[in-house]
């Protein structure tokens, strides 16, 4: 019987258009900076995994490897995100305010 592998590069898309560009799932559009997110806030790759439902285990470790492997670009992606977040929360405040 013959194994087959999967090259884990191929679980890995970054698409214009798509999440600003930003890296994520293949065929899933789940953003990496998601993934990590909860990563960084002490979840376990299985634990992210069940919370997704839709992404395999692979999938969860491929972006991890990425991530570890491409971390001041992920942690620019998110300060970025961070930062436009912050920007329209301001702007809809300041429309809210001006409407009161």
């Amino acid at each position: 019987m013959t194994a087959t592998t999967i090259d884990i590069g191929t679980f890995i898309s970054s698409t214009p258009g798509l999440h600003g560009g930003a890296p994520h799932i293949s065929g899933k559009g789940i953003t990496l900076r998601r993934i990590v997110s909860w990563y960084k806030r002490g979840l376990a790759p299985e634990e992210i995994g069940d919370r997704i439902g839709h992404i395999t285990l692979a999938e969860v470790y491929a972006a991890l490897t990425y991530y570890h492997a491409n971390v001041a670009a992920i942690e620019a992606d998110i300060a970025h995100q961070a930062a436009e977040a912050n920007r329209l929360e301001m702007l809809h405040q300041s429309s809210t305010d001006s409407i009161a």
